[in-house]
């Protein structure tokens, strides 16, 4: 089954100031991503602060981006911790027009590997759109990703079309790469953040561009010079791009938010437990967001 998205953008969720979804502002934020070359979506991701939305909220967020987007494809998230209620966000993305779904192992729960395969195979069976695996050990401890569990998953789920990784692990991408492609000549790899150079390299066609709300231009370009082969010249696009992602990876989604406010276009704080950035990080970003030469030529506001 192929599926290549490319250059997905992971929107951000808006809150108003009674923490409710903003979705005037949403739309607002959706066609942002797609005049600045968002080739998919992939909604709500942890980044969009899924694991603090109810699952109706989650279905509202799913069905207003497939709607808001057009033709552009949706990736609706639908990880949880139950097998079932993941299976039920994947049939009801499915039902509402997604392109096609992602999951990460399940949350909270450290199950054994084959019951991590079962897991997944449950997900990816509910429904017939293209099912990709989110390899993302950071934000998920415990339960792993292997190159042998993707390649049993191939052999049991046809719509099983790739893996989206945010490793780092170059073995590993390396492994599954050439494996899984003997088995499945279309299947794809993503890589799961903007460090795309050494993934291109492996063999990814995709990746999920977290910052890309913050420098859409910078991520475009890195983008486009990865698929075309042009590594070296990329190579030092990735290096600006590192530094953004350096700065704002220790304040997590708080720093994500207040670097968009930096940048014009503000949506809203965190939801609890989460805390916004205090006065003084919030102004320490500012200045080094100001000092990036990456930064430059992005837009400001929407």
């Amino acid at each position: 089954m192929l599926f290549e998205p490319g250059f997905v953008h992971t929107p951000l969720t808006p809150f108003a100031g009674d923490r409710s979804i903003n979705f005037d502002l949403y739309g607002r934020m959706i066609d942002f991503h797609l005049r600045h070359g968002a080739q998919a979506l992939a909604v709500p991701m942890h980044v969009g602060e899924s694991v603090s939305l109810t699952d109706d909220e989650r279905r509202a967020l799913i069905k207003f981006a497939v709607e808001r987007a057009g033709k552009v494809p949706v990736i609706a998230h639908v990880s949880d911790a139950g097998t079932g209620i993941a299976a039920a966000m994947a049939r009801y993305a499915q039902v509402t027009g997604a392109a096609a779904i992602i999951a990460t192992t399940p949350y909270y729960w450290t199950p054994p590997p084959a019951m991590v395969l079962e897991h997944f195979f449950q997900i990816g069976s509910a429904v017939g759109i293209p099912f990709l695996v989110f390899n993302a050990p950071e934000d998920m401890a415990g339960s792993k990703i292997n190159a042998a569990l993707a390649l049993k998953l191939i052999d049991k789920l046809p719509n099983f079309a790739g893996v989206v990784d945010s490793s780092l692990d170059w073995q590993f991408m390396i492994e599954l790469v050439s494996e899984a492609r003997r088995m499945r000549p279309d299947f794809t790899l993503l890589t799961g953040t903007e460090l795309m150079v050494s993934a291109a390299a492996i063999g990814a066609r995709g990746m999920l561009a977290p910052h890309a709300f913050i420098a859409p231009t910078l991520m475009r370009r890195l983008f486009e010079l990865c698929r075309a082969g042009n590594l070296f010249e990329a190579r030092a696009l990735q290096e600006q791009g590192a530094a953004l992602r350096q700065l704002i990876k220790p304040g997590g989604v708080a720093a994500l938010k207040a670097a968009a406010q930096i940048m014009g276009r503000d949506c809203g704080n965190p939801r609890p437990p989460l805390l916004p950035l205090d006065a003084a990080a919030e102004q320490k970003l500012e200045a080094q967001i100001n000092t990036l030469p990456a930064l430059a030529n992005e837009p400001r506001g929407w």
